[in-house]
């Protein structure tokens, strides 16, 4: 048998194998790894190989800007900035029907944007709204859904940790282009959503919301102003070229810090302490992730594994549209069971030189991998945004899933324009000229 197939299939049976018995991803990524290893190399230099690549994987200045963005996000979620965000996006959902629901979307799309959290936006957003949309008539299962639905918009609008480990694993994609190429597809996903949102409230009946006098519209802008300056501050920035990507997620937590404490007075000096520990867990986690997964995506190169996969794609069509709807359909069953952290770190080498073939701009590719694997955040069995919409809107799981579908349908069109309208994720860093 082939090293690389015989080796593909030891990674894929011990892999699938460890997962199904519970054992954490990180740990069977690594497990898997170092016994495909094993296949190739002898035992001790497999073991000193995966701890070289696991230090080295982690050991690189651009990852410095993941802890510092959810530094950033933890804070902003803890310091009030959720609430006046909120307000804005009353303002800007205006009144038609189900309101507080197009609330909820707007909400997500901005909060998430500035937090760069999928799973904080629909904590944060589900925990406000959800409340104030029962109170007015709405159906938790409506008010779930749509939350659940729209939350994963902020891992495409910018910042996104997402994209900067894409950028990190596809060789250095630029970031700035990363962020720039992520606004069009990222208001996609929330326009879609809010179309199913408003066909359900219209034909539910559900209400519209009061009238916001202009002098009040007035108020809640200016106070959601100083939160908003931080989208200004941070990509702007960046994409100026003012300061990388990393340094400008610095600047995101001086700003945060300074807006929560000394401008919103919500966030207090005895509050830090548990912020830094919260942020410490989750850095932790990611890390660990991407050391284990830079183990596997050097055995997987080392045995072949990609191009074969690569050369098997290629041998059953030489279709740039079929081509791509493979990779999107493997991508989106993918993500129904893998995070999106290690999805990104194992796949990008293996589609991206599918991609390049087929004459595809690897910003564009970064974009429509994101977005395929965003879909399995809100789909079962492992979407934390399904679960922590659920969470907070007080809602078993199994009562969404039948409701999500609709959206499913939007979303997944969505998708099919940005994997075949190259435009919508280039246009923007073509204009800024990070293209």
């Amino acid at each position: 048998m082939d090293v690389a197939v015989q080796a593909g299939l030891i990674l894929l049976v011990v892999f699938a194998f460890l997962l199904l018995i519970g054992t954490p991803i990180a740990f069977s990524i690594i497990i898997s790894s170092v016994i495909t290893a094993v296949v190739i190399f002898p035992i001790n230099t497999s073991i000193i190989i995966a701890a070289q690549k696991a230090a080295t994987g982690v050991d690189k200045l651009s990852l410095l800007a993941i802890p510092f963005f959810i530094l950033a996000g933890i804070i902003m979620n803890n310091g009030g900035i959720a609430v006046r965000l909120v307000n804005f996006a009353k303002v800007m959902a205006g009144r038609i029907p189900g309101s507080l629901g197009q609330t909820n979307v707007v909400g997500n799309m901005l909060f998430g944007s500035i937090s760069g959290s999928a799973v904080a936006s629909a904590a944060a957003m589900g925990g406000i709204l959800g409340p104030m949309q029962e109170k007015e008539g709405y159906d938790k299962t409506f008010s779930a859904t749509l939350n659940i639905a729209s939350a994963p918009t902020g891992l495409l609008i910018p910042p996104s940790n997402v994209l900067i480990t894409y950028s990190l694993v596809s060789g250095g994609t630029s970031v700035a282009a990363l962020f720039m190429a992520g606004y069009l597809p990222g208001i996609l996903w929330g326009l879609v959503t809010m179309l199913v949102g408003y066909i359900i409230a219209k034909r539910n009946k559900y209400p519209v919301s009061e009238k916001i006098p202009a002098k009040l519209k007035l108020k809640l802008f200016l106070e959601a102003i100083p939160s908003l300056m931080l989208i200004v501050i941070v990509i702007g920035g960046i994409t100026a070229g003012i300061f990388t990507a990393t340094e400008g997620a610095a600047v995101a937590v001086v700003y945060a810090l300074f807006l929560s404490m000394f401008v919103y007075r919500t966030l207090k000096l005895k509050d830090l302490p548990k912020i830094l520990v919260e942020t410490s867990r989750t850095t932790a986690i990611i890390m660990f992730l991407i050391a284990g997964s830079t183990i596997m995506s050097y055995v997987m190169t080392v045995a072949g594994i990609p191009q074969m996969i690569s050369e098997s794609i290629i041998g059953i069509t030489d279709n740039p549209i079929a081509i791509l709807l493979i990779m999107n359909i493997i991508l989106l069953i993918v993500g129904t069971f893998m995070d999106m952290t290690p999805a990104i770190l194992i796949f990008t080498p293996i589609f991206l030189p599918i991609a390049l073939q087929v004459g595809m701009d690897p910003i564009h590719f970064g974009i429509m991998i994101t977005m395929n694997l965003c879909i399995g955040s809100i789909t079962p069995p492992v979407g934390n945004c399904l679960f922590i919409g659920c969470r907070v809107g007080n809602i078993d799981i199994d009562k969404v899933i039948k409701p999500l579908i609709p959206y499913y349908i939007a979303i997944i069109i969505a998708l099919m324009i940005v994997t075949f309208v190259p435009q919508l994720s280039l246009w923007i860093p073509k204009m800024t000229g990070n293209l």
